[in-house]
């Protein structure tokens, strides 16, 4: 077995995946995954610049997760990052403590490419997906705090595109009211679904027979979906759903208070004032599929992080056979 690191640091969460993988099978086995709400990517579509104490949490968490690294005995640890961390003003903070943090791994933050990043995506995703015999072609949706990836794809990617519309984007942007305004709804969805048509240029959507969709919006509205009364993720993992039921599911959390959503059994704290705008993005993806005759809507609880776990585990075998 290879036991191997990788964290995935987005626009509102910081994960941690240690797992073993089979380098014969490449099955993938975990040994401990982490999730913390940081905001890193706070107010940085409006100042430019990551807020110093994101910043802060941020950077504590990371140096905690590689200490668990070190204890656990990774080999290699990836850390792949969000835009913010290369495009503020500031983001050479966040590099700079992220290295000291992983010095004894030798890492650095990587801010991968959109096709990188749908590459694995779809990879951490669909392992599982074909193995429960789900069919394909796949239209994989990884719901992010700044920006989505829709991949399109069987056994591996045919085309992917990232847009710029994500729970913390959209809720900085337009959805300030609690509830929700209609003026306010009504923004975001041409944002959303500007979005989908730009998507649209590179990935065909017709044909599609599974919408895989991934990350904390998506599985949170899967447990409103299911009426879970804690968070469940064996029970999330793979859930097959009708459109209407997501539809549903969507629209009872975007009209909901902060009060309300917090009072739900399955909600995390860091998703409450967040989950309406996530709900909005993946409400327009599941009408435009379901508007395509696409009735199969999947949650999958691997998604990059297992990707980059995955790629991580590829580049220590690869250095062992060049030895």
């Amino acid at each position: 077995m290879t036991r191997v690191g990788a964290v995935d640091c987005g626009t509102n969460s910081i994960r941690l995946l240690v797992a073993d993988i089979d380098p014969h099978t490449g099955a993938l086995t975990d040994v401990l995954r982490r999730m913390e709400v940081v905001r890193l990517g706070y107010g940085v579509d409006r100042t430019g610049q990551i807020d110093p104490e994101a910043m802060r949490r941020t950077l504590a968490m990371a140096s905690e997760y590689a200490g668990q690294c070190r204890e656990l005995g990774a080999e290699q640890v990836r850390f792949v990052a969000t835009s913010a961390s290369r495009d503020a003003s500031n983001a050479d903070e966040f590099v700079t403590g992220v290295r000291e943090a992983f010095a004894h791994y030798g890492t650095t933050p990587e801010v991968v490419s959109g096709d990188e990043e749908a590459g694995l995506s779809f990879r951490g995703a669909t392992g599982d997906l074909r193995a429960a015999g789900i069919p394909g072609p796949y239209l994989v949706v990884d719901l992010g705090g700044g920006s989505t990836e829709l991949v399109r794809g069987l056994d591996t990617v045919e085309s992917g595109r990232s847009v710029d519309v994500g729970c913390v984007r959209m809720t900085e942007r337009h959805l300030r009211s609690d509830p929700p305004t209609a003026a306010e709804v009504a923004a975001a969805v041409a944002d959303v679904e500007a979005a989908i048509e730009l998507a649209r240029e590179r990935v065909e959507l017709d044909g599609v027979q599974t919408l895989v969709g991934l990350a904390g919006s998506v599985t949170t509205v899967t447990a409103h979906a299911l009426g879970l009364t804690s968070y469940q993720p064996e029970r999330i993992h793979l859930a097959e759903l009708s459109s209407e039921a997501v539809l549903r599911a969507c629209e009872e959390l975007l009209e909901m208070t902060r009060d309300e959503r917090a009072a739900l059994g399955f909600m995390h704290p860091g998703r409450v004032d967040v989950i309406g705008a996530g709900a909005l993005v993946w409400r327009e993806v599941v009408q435009r599929m379901a508007d395509l005759g696409v009735d199969r809507v999947v949650t999958s609880e691997h998604d990059i992080l297992d990707g980059i776990a995955l790629s991580v585990a590829d580049a220590v075998e690869s250095g062992r056979n060049r030895t």
